[in-house]
């Protein structure tokens, strides 16, 4: 029986790692496992509960979300942590090394952007729209823009500080905003990247534009998308 676990072992490990000293191959390694990777994404915006994380993966089992965490944790991408009382909840968060990992998120974001298979009417997700705009803004646009921008996404609201052709969003109250933003992720992303008018939005419902109107249609358009690959004939 002891040989036949030590025959086994080599085999078992090889599916799970690529054995390849490249240090591209051992990230794969650590997050190439099937949702691993939103799963991070989804922590990017700060911490998040287990049943947070289920609602922003809807097609992620209780099951697979706890393997991934758990690898996620062993590999130290993330950890786990108590909120003190009255929430007394447990949560994940993003290790220092784990945020470090952003930029690869915003390299492939705007690599696929470029996908003639892209679905842009697939579920879009909080920390996905956040993600989105840090990743797509063009600073040359942005230039010399000094805003506050809040917005306002279920329960939660966030606050995009503007300046220098950078943007740094974060969870936040939104005193002191400039404009705030209410709506749902997929509706703000039709408004910044399919071009929907602010205007036909507000009179259907789906978005409420408070405080300076002339930097909303401004910061709409600070986004623009890369042009689509062309597909080989």
């Amino acid at each position: 029986m002891k040989l036949e676990k030590i025959t086994k072992e080599p085999e078992a490990r090889s599916r799970r790692h690529y054995e390849d000293a490249c240090a591209a191959a051992h990230a794969l390694d650590l997050v190439g496992e099937r949702w691993a990777l939103l799963v991070m994404r989804e922590l990017m915006m700060g911490p998040k509960r287990f049943s947070d994380l289920r609602e922003s993966l809807p097609g992620i089992s209780a099951n697979v979300l706890t393997q991934r965490l758990e690898g996620l944790e062993a590999a130290g991408v993330l950890v786990r942590r108590k909120l003190p009382p009255p929430a007394a909840a447990q949560v994940y968060e993003l290790t220092e090394w784990g945020y470090e990992s952003e930029p690869i998120f915003q390299a492939l974001g705007r690599w696929a952007a470029r996908s003639p298979l892209h679905d842009p009417t697939l579920p879009f997700s909080t920390a996905s729209f956040l993600l989105s705009l840090r990743t797509m803004l063009d600073s040359e646009r942005a230039k010399g823009l000094e805003a506050r921008v809040g917005f306002r996404l279920g329960e939660e609201t966030f606050l995009a500080h503007l300046t220098d052709g950078q943007i740094e969003i974060g969870r936040s109250a939104l005193d002191g905003a400039d404009l705030i933003f209410t709506g749902t992720p997929p509706v703000l992303a039709g408004a910044i990247y399919g071009g929907q008018p602010l205007e036909v939005l507000e009179e259907a419902g789906a978005l409420q534009v408070e405080g300076d109107r002339a930097l909303a249609r401004r910061f709409t358009g600070l986004f623009p998308l890369p042009p689509k690959a062309t597909k080989p004939v």
